[in-house]
C-alpha cells in the first residue's frame, strides 16, 4: 500500500493548491490512500462541511484534524456523520466525532488515527496511553496503521515515534507548518517524520500575514492574525510505502512543492 499524506491545508490558498496538485501527485505516485490534515482549511481555523466534501471530491480519502478542530462551529452540524474525518482521539470522551477510521483498499484495511500532543498545548488526555488503546483496537482488524500526531515539539513527536516503533506502520507529525528534515524508517519498521509541513501561503509566517506577527515580536502587544489568501503557495506532503503482509514501512519520501521546489512530472 502507498499512502500520500498532505500537511495542514491553510485557508483558500491551501485548498486551491491541493485542488491543483493532488491530481498531479496521484498521477506521478499512484497512492492507494490519500490523507490530508484539514484543521486550518476554513480561513486558517477549523473546517466546514462544504470544505470537507470538496476535499473528498478532490480525491482525499481521510481528513485529519488537530487543536483547531472546534474553531468553526459548523463542525458540530456534521462531524458525527463525517465518516472519513478523524479528530484527535485523546479529546475528552464526551466530544463528538471519531479518533480512528478504517479505509478498505481492495480488501486490505488501513487504520488512520489522529492524536494531539500536550507539550505547549492544551493538556488533553494522555496521547501515549490513548495510542496504546487505539493500536490494540486497530490490530484486531489490520497491521496497517497510520498516525497523524498533531503537536508542537519535535521531542514529543520523536518520543511517540519510538514508543510506537514496530506497533504502527507510520507516524507523521503536523501542526508546526514547517517540514522537518528527519524522515526515516525506525528500526522496528515504523516510518517517521516529525512534521510534514503545510499546504498554503508561501510568502507568509506559518500561513498568516507577516506584518502583525512581526509587530507582536517587536512590541509584545496583541495582534489579529489573518490568513494570506492569495499569492504564491507551498505544498508539504509525503509518500509512504507499506508492506501489506507485515504492516511495516518500506520507504518514506518527503515532498515540497513551491516556486523554489517546482513540481516535476
Amino acid at each position: 500500500m502507498r499512502i500520500l499524506f498532505i500537511g495542514d491545508v491553510v485557508g483558500a490558498l491551501g485548498r486551491q493548491t491541493l485542488t491543483t496538485y493532488l491530481p498531479k501527485l496521484k498521477q506521478k505516485y499512484h497512492p492507494q490512500v490519500t490523507i490530508a490534515n484539514g484543521e486550518n482549511a476554513a480561513s486558517g481555523r477549523g473546517i466546514t462541511e462544504k470544505i470537507y466534501k470538496k476535499f473528498l471530491q478532490d480525491g482525499v480519502d481521510v481528513v485529519t484534524l488537530g487543536n483547531h478542530t472546534w474553531d468553526n462551529k459548523n463542525i458540530f452540524e456534521f462531524i458525527d456523520s463525517a465518516k472519513k474525518m478523524v479528530r484527535p482521539a485523546n479529546f475528552p470522551e464526551a466530544v463528538p466525532g471519531m479518533g480512528m477510521v478504517f479505509v478498505n483498499v481492495n480488501g486490505v484495511e488501513l487504520a488512520v488515527m489522529n492524536l494531539q500532543a500536550r507539550s505547549f498545548m492544551v493538556d488533553l488526555d494522555d496521547p501515549f496511553k490513548k495510542a496504546q488503546e487505539l493500536v490494540a483496537e486497530a490490530r484486531k482488524r489490520t497491521s496497517l496503521i497510520f498516525l497523524d500526531f498533531h503537536g508542537e515539539t519535535t521531542s514529543e513527536k520523536q518520543a511517540m515515534g519510538w514508543f510506537l516503533d514496530g506497533k504502527i506502520s507510520a507516524l507523521v507529525g503536523t501542526h508546526t507548518h514547517v517540514q522537518t528534515n528527519d524522515a526515516r524508517i525506525l528500526p522496528q519498521g515504523t516510518a517517521f517524520l516529525s512534521d510534514v509541513g503545510m499546504t498554503g501561503p508561501y510568502d507568509a509566517i506559518l500561513g498568516m500575514k507577516k506584518e502583525p506577527i512581526i509587530e507582536k515580536f517587536l512590541t509584545a502587544l496583541p495582534q489579529r492574525f489573518e490568513v494570506v489568501e492569495e499569492g504564491r503557495s507551498i505544498m508539504g506532503c509525503c509518500v509512504i510505502d507499506l508492506d501489506d503482509n507485515t504492516g511495516k514501512a518500506k520507504k518514506i519520501t518527503p515532498i515540497q512543492i513551491s516556486e523554489d521546489h517546482p513540481f516535476t512530472e
